[in-house]
């Protein structure tokens, strides 16, 4: 699979339904124009980016212009998912930011190891959720110039 160019669409790797109606409350906030999906774990999050079983049809699996991964989820955790995700070259492109409760340096190390793009700790409150996604939204999808892919 192919991410596409300038896509709008922010998939979101997280297992806590209380953390995904949150991040999708935070994003709605900000005002920005963005498709946000969710998946529960990383065999879903490769599932999804590989167009398989239950995402096999394209239509249930655009590309997403960027992915943001917790760390601890179950069948497959974050850490797994970002190694297949960077070691494979139609997806290692796709910019990657964790996001998680965890501030542990090794947490941090790993992640950024293994190919993170950027590490940020979620925030507690609320109107800190929503400037950390007006944060990523505006840097991902307004700043940063990301390769295109034939």
């Amino acid at each position: 699979m192919i991410p596409a160019a300038k896509s709008n669409l922010i998939l979101m790797a997280e297992d806590d339904s209380d953390d995904q109606l949150l991040v999708r409350d935070a994003l709605a906030e900000t005002g920005f124009g963005f498709d946000l999906r969710f998946v529960g774990n990383g065999v879903e999050l490769m599932d999804y980016l590989r167009q398989q079983n239950k995402f096999h049809l394209p239509a249930d699996s655009p590309p997403p212009g960027l992915i943001i991964l917790d760390l601890n989820m179950p069948r497959k955790d974050g850490r797994e998912a970002l190694r297949e995700i960077k070691a494979d070259p139609g997806l290692r492109t796709i910019p990657v930011v964790v996001l998680t409760t965890s501030t542990a340096e090794p947490d941090i190390a790993r992640a950024y190891e293994l190919g993170a793009n950027s590490f940020i700790s979620k925030p507690a409150a609320f109107d800190l959720l929503v400037n950390t996604m007006k944060t990523i939204g505006q840097y991902w999808f307004n700043v940063v110039v990301l390769p295109v892919k034939p």
